[in-house]
């Protein structure tokens, strides 16, 4: 297969694309390679193909047209994969759903994207009961891998359709929601043409159909970034993929060992739980098969990527990025130039920085970050256009973000504006201190927020999550406050220190810090 396997052209995955079908394309070119390999089964690319057919043509029959809706709720499992390329092929928008939420949080999610099709994993029956009642409109109802009262068998539905290839595709599209972490989460709606747009990183891994590699998704495929670079970017390339059901360090360097995995996808906090992993254990795995990784999701402390790239070699590449678009992508030749870069944008003009009064920002003084809003990949919040005003400034748009260009047009993130701390009128940025924070030992996990101050208005604190049993939390608690004002300014040191079990962390990286400001607060 390695030596006849003629690779297509970039105009005929284009095409294949646009019409929802470029896993048809490959299921034909390489029916029987591995697609997908998870503990919930193994899919080959005809097997996913064929499957993506069943389901297409059982939501037509259930009344299903192109421009409607479908709701996911699913682990990392084959059956997320064949929904999405069902809704692709058949015209339909799918949403993911995270399936960490409440019942009332899953059915806010199905009511306002409008799903009329809710298909759920059996493993969240109890969730999904419960959701299904308030959700009246989703009124076709699959249950994947077990039963949910009040649901269909999805392999029951497929196996009494057709699985050739559809002979009238219709490109879908997407709706992704926000993380929700400053309120309730907000549809992101694209035009389906969106999902076949391709980015600096997409190019820079790789992919080699037919050369044994394979992607390791390491996050949940509900979330954007997964879902992109873990999922659509190699199955689009004819790149297999194996998924973890959940992450794990230890057991993201023996699956890379077993698989022979040669790209992945991560967020900053996988790093440095990898590296904190003893050293015997990172040593007794064999990563040599690995070409490439890429993150994003959070700023990544300059010390953590160094001792990555001394790890796993200079093959890391990092972008900026979110749910409503992108702004920069940097390899590692560029980033050892400029550690702690999230790379030069594409244009002069695509990242523009703006202070409080709404003027442009001069090199190297942080500001509002602003990303150009591209064509075809234009967005809205979903019904709701006060938001999409608010977030838009021209033909830009901004996630609240802030940073700054350097003289040489490179793009540095500081912290979102939200989490700016201002201590007597000065502006503290937590993402710095949380980057010292972690370079001591005794700390596992680390958020930096401002607390209220009656003189200065507010003072820095840092909960931290520890490594181990450190004894004396006070004596620690000292050591921690010592150890960051000898690396720091100290105006920018926390005055505190607390602990805590587990920091609330979403599953994609992010910490919830509104959570922890109103504890405080």
């Amino acid at each position: 297969m390695t030596a006849t396997l003629e690779v297509p052209s970039e105009e005929q995955l284009a095409e294949a694309g646009g019409a929802g079908m470029v896993l048809a394309l490959w299921a034909g070119l390489i029916p029987d390679a591995p697609a997908v390999r998870s503990r919930a089964g193994d899919r080959t690319f005809r097997e996913l193909n064929d499957n993506a057919n069943r389901l297409a043509r059982a939501l037509r029959a259930r009344g299903l047209q192109a421009g409607d809706a479908v709701a996911l709720v699913c682990s990392n499992r084959p059956e997320f994969i064949e929904v999405v390329y069902a809704c692709n092929r058949a015209g339909l928008r799918y949403t993911p759903v995270n399936w960490h939420l409440t019942a009332e949080e899953v059915a806010y999610i199905v009511g306002d994207c409008e799903a009329k099709a809710l298909i759920a994993d059996a493993r969240f029956a109890e969730l999904m009961v419960e959701a299904a009642a308030l959700s009246p409109d989703a009124h076709v109802r699959l249950a994947i891998d077990g039963a949910i009262d009040g649901f269909d068998a999805y392999a029951q539905v497929l196996a009494a359709q057709d699985g050739a290839d559809l002979e009238d595709p219709q490109l879908g599209g997407r709706m992704l929601y926000t993380s929700g972490t400053t309120g309730k989460p907000k549809g992101v709606m694209r035009p389906p043409t969106y999902t076949t747009r391709r980015t600096a990183t997409s190019s820079a891994a790789k992919y080699a159909p037919g050369q044994g590699q394979l992607h390791l998704c390491t996050g949940p495929l509900y979330h954007a970034a997964p879902l992109g670079f873990s999922m659509i970017i190699p199955l689009g390339a004819g790149v297999g993929i194996v998924l973890m059901d959940k992450w794990d360090a230890e057991e993201t360097l023996r699956l890379t060992a077993e698989h022979r995995i040669t790209h992945t996808h991560m967020v900053p906090t996988m790093f440095h739980r990898m590296l904190r992993l003893p050293e015997e254990v990172r040593r007794g795995h064999d990563i040599s098969s690995m070409q490439y990784i890429v993150h994003g999701a959070a700023p990544c402390p300059v010390a953590t990527k160094k001792a990555m790239m001394d790890w796993f070699g200079p093959i890391i590449w990092e972008y900026y990025a979110a749910t409503e678009g992108s702004g920069s992508a940097v390899g590692p030749e560029q980033w050892l130039k400029k550690p702690g870069t999230v790379g030069k944008p594409a244009t002069d003009d695509h990242v523009q920085i703006f202070d409080d009064d709404g003027e442009p920002c001069p090199p190297n003084q942080p500001g509002t970050i602003y990303l150009k809003v591209l064509k075809g990949a234009e967005f809205e919040y979903y019904k709701d256009p006060q938001k999409t005003s608010k977030a838009r400034r021209g033909t830009h748009f901004t996630l609240g973000d802030v940073g700054y260009l350097d003289e040489d047009g490179f793009l540095f993130l500081t912290d979102r504006s939200a989490n700016l701390i201002i201590s007597g009128g000065v502006n503290i940025y937590p993402a710095e201190v949380e980057a010292v924070l972690l370079q001591h030992p005794a700390v596992h996990d680390v958020a930096v927020i401002g607390v209220p101050n009656p003189d200065w208005g507010e003072e820095v604190k840092g909960v931290v999550e520890m490594s181990d049993d450190q004894g004396d939390r006070d004596a620690l608690a000292e050591e921690l406050v010592t150890f960051c004002r000898e690396r720091l300014a100290h105006y920018k040191c926390p005055r505190s220190i607390d602990f805590i079990e587990q920091l609330p962390r979403h599953d994609n990286g992010k910490l919830y810090k509104r959570r922890l400001r109103e504890a405080y607060r």
